[in-house]
């Protein structure tokens, strides 16, 4: 394993690596890159370590024929530079030294001289400290992480140091789960130990929310991190995933075990199906991914055992407030929650439609609510992510609720209502709080009479235009 690898890097990585070693620069390609290339893992990031260099103008002369360079942070030493659909990263071989609190709280030392087993030391994993000599075609790896890598092993480099940024500590769960790793024995009690501390609560919560991303995004099995998250006691921290371990479900309808354990299950389905249905947009898959792992976040308020059943009752209504709360704890984006939360709120939807054989008048009227595309991929992960015999059940739903909505063409867009409030006032109606109840009287006669615009315009004449 990882014997013969070919490093093929980009032809403009290439000249700039060139121009580069002409002014004495050495550039050693480290972090991600290196790691992806070894497990065959296309890449578009590059980071570039130059040593033998303290200063960065005439880097960025170099660079800037290339294209447009930017400094991140004069004491971090990093030029950043976007060529084509290429992000490269440029910094000066460094230590940092923790001088302060938080992610900011770090002193950045450069240094010319430094070799490149001591610049690895800064680093989180020996995954990640592996570099790449390019005019070598040698792979750097002082911290043995080749061996890690081949034994599917995360490994902290360095206890000193990794205690430093308690963000190493999601970062550790969210490359377990999407590389499929196992946190080495010492790692994982040195994160545990981080989050004993409450040392993750010094974390801004949009750095927490990126590795989240990752997890999600970039993970064929995201529940390896979720139940890292609740091995080293991250949940306290949520409790609206908390309360899903241990609450009960019909055995029937979910023989798998508790909410918490469906709820993995339901987002490795739901990580199958964005690859099956080739699902590119980025954004759509991290709001899907969130209402799945927020669809039953009702449950542990409503579930109760009757006659020896488990039901939970409108759970699907219930879990808005616990949505909005989990996420709030995550982003400020009002967007992605308004898209999470009528998902949630009718994530039963298809199912109870498709039992019902019901009328084209209520898909209509589910499109003023949701997005039904996006509803049935959600329900869909719902219903596979469970331990029960007949799945093949599952695609039928989905499937009737997708056909009978693309006959309407309103499968990825709300009904279009004939009439609007200019309608209302060409009718020389004037604006009031009436407006409301009229556009609602003549979206039923839309819907439930199929009537055009000239007809329903008839009728609110007749109504109210006396």
């Amino acid at each position: 394993m990882f014997t013969n690898i070919k490093f093929n890097l980009p032809k403009i990585l290439e000249k700039i690596l060139y121009n580069l070693q002409e002014i004495g620069v050495k550039p050693i390609l480290v972090g991600g890159c290196v790691r992806d290339t070894l497990l065959n893992i296309p890449c578009k990031d590059y980071d570039i370590e130059l040593f033998n260099i303290d200063e960065l103008q005439i880097v960025e002369k170099v660079l800037q024929k290339y294209g447009n360079v930017k400094l991140v942070g004069k004491s971090f030493g990093v030029l950043t530079l976007k060529v084509q659909e290429y992000d490269f990263d440029f910094a000066l071989a460094r230590v940092e030294k923790k001088v302060g609190s938080g992610h900011r709280g770090f002193e950045v030392i450069t240094n010319k001289n430094l070799n490149f087993q001591e610049a690895s030391l800064r680093r989180d994993f020996t995954i990640n400290s592996i570099g790449y000599d390019f005019f070598a075609k040698e792979l750097l790896d002082p911290n043995n992480g080749l061996e890690d890598l081949k034994k599917k092993r995360l490994k902290h480099i360095k206890d000193e140091t990794f205690v430093e940024d308690p963000l190493r500590v999601y970062r550790a769960i969210q490359l377990c789960a999407r590389f499929n790793l196992q946190l080495d024995k010492k790692t994982f009690l040195l994160c545990k130990k981080i989050v004993e501390n409450n040392e993750l609560e010094e974390l801004p919560k949009e750095r927490i929310y990126e590795e989240f991303k990752k997890l999600l995004l970039k993970s064929s099995k995201p529940s390896i991190g979720f139940e890292l998250l609740k091995q080293l006691g991250i949940l306290k921290y949520f409790k609206e995933l908390e309360a899903l371990v241990g609450c009960v479900q019909d055995k029937v309808y979910h023989p798998e075990g508790d909410v918490w354990v469906h709820t993995l299950m339901a987002l490795d389905e739901l990580a199958k199906i964005l690859k099956t249905e080739k699902i590119e947009d980025e954004y759509r898959k991290l709001y899907l991914f969130y209402a799945t792992l927020c669809h039953d976040l009702g449950k542990p308020y409503c579930t109760e055992i009757l006659e020896n059943k488990v039901t939970s009752h409108k759970h699907e209504t219930l879990g808005v407030e616990p949505t909005i709360s989990f996420l709030a704890k995550l982003t400020n984006e009002k967007k992605l929650i308004e898209k999470v939360i009528p998902i949630v709120k009718n994530h039963l939807a298809p199912f109870q439609l498709y039992l019902a054989n019901s009328s084209l008048k209520a898909v209509k009227r589910l499109s003023l609510k949701v997005n039904i595309q996006d509803l049935c991929l959600v329900c869909l992960a719902d219903c596979l992510g469970r331990d029960i015999k007949d799945k093949e059940k599952c695609p039928k739903a989905t499937s009737w609720l997708l056909e009978q909505a693309t006959l309407l063409n309103i499968q990825n867009n709300a009904l279009k209502p004939h009439i609007l409030g200019r309608d209302l006032i060409t009718l020389g109606l004037k604006p009031s709080k009436e407006f409301k109840q009229i556009l609602d009287y003549a979206l039923d006669l839309q819907i439930d009479e199929n009537l055009t615009k000239e007809e329903i315009l008839y009728f609110i004449k007749k109504r109210y235009c006396n």
